[in-house]
């Protein structure tokens, strides 16, 4: 490529709508809920490091987890495939129950016989007092969604020890000597709606 991004890329907005879809149409209101426990943290399945399992793993088992919401597409119809070349960025309004809270945000290719696959992931810490809107820049990618697959977007509090467990008292994680659990909120509101920008490329 003789840039990155490379040219003809522009961006592609998907929404996370209630009920776990994703679609490029604005939500209609809603919240998604789930619960973040430090002494259970969510694992970390693949993704870009070097523990064992690393790269591109398949997410169906660990999705199924109570404290990892997920939102799907329909299968993608087209016989022009989706390119993501670029950063993607997950844009939520997100409450939480705690003073800090993670937010973590997976990008997976699900198939047609069920394998939700690692195409990249981002996390951040942030303040939550009060919703919020959190921006997470995910790993630049360069991936194809075939037609007939899914596009799938993770929200969870953590990839454990991948990234260390947030204790939810803003004290740092190696030295916090107590543990809360979090009750997290994803909002679908249409005025401040949570989406992911895809940076699509057509060749």
């Amino acid at each position: 490529m003789p840039a990155w991004p490379p040219p003809g890329t522009a961006p592609e907005v998907w929404h996370l709508h209630r009920e776990g879809r994703l679609d490029p149409a604005v939500p209609d209101g809603g919240v998604t809920r789930y619960v973040y426990d430090p002494d259970d943290p969510t694992p970390a399945v693949g993704g870009p490091s070097l523990m064992p399992r690393s790269g591109p793993v398949d997410n169906a088992a660990h999705e199924r987890r109570p404290d990892v919401t997920v939102f799907r597409s329909e299968p993608l119809t087209s016989p022009v495939t989706v390119t993501v070349a670029g950063v993607p960025v997950a844009h939520l309004r997100f409450r939480s129950s705690r003073p800090s809270a993670d937010v973590f945000v997976r990008i997976c290719d699900v198939h047609p016989d069920g394998r939700s696959m690692t195409v990249c992931d981002g996390i951040r810490r942030v303040a939550a007092d009060g919703a919020g809107d959190v921006e997470v820049p995910l790993w630049p990618t360069f991936h194809r969604f075939a037609a007939g697959h899914r596009i799938s977007v993770q929200v969870s509090s953590g990839a454990h020890p991948r990234y260390a467990r947030n204790p939810g008292t803003c004290e740092p994680a190696a030295v916090a000597a107590v543990t809360h659990r979090a009750e997290q909120e994803i909002s679908h509101d249409p005025g401040h709606p949570s989406r992911v920008t895809l940076p699509v490329w057509q060749a």
